[in-house]
């Protein structure tokens, strides 16, 4: 997976590269890669 460094906060919903579900990323970047984090979204 490949973040992008354009924004320095996102959040977004991705396609798992493994199972297909749906899962929500949320990511703040400043310099380096400050917080990562990763949910699964319930039916």
């Amino acid at each position: 997976m490949l973040l992008d460094q354009v924004e320095e906060e996102q959040q977004y919903i991705e396609d798992c590269e493994v199972c297909c579900r749906p899962i929500q990323l949320n990511y703040h970047y400043s310099e380096e890669l400050v917080h990562f984090s990763a949910h699964a979204l319930d039916e």
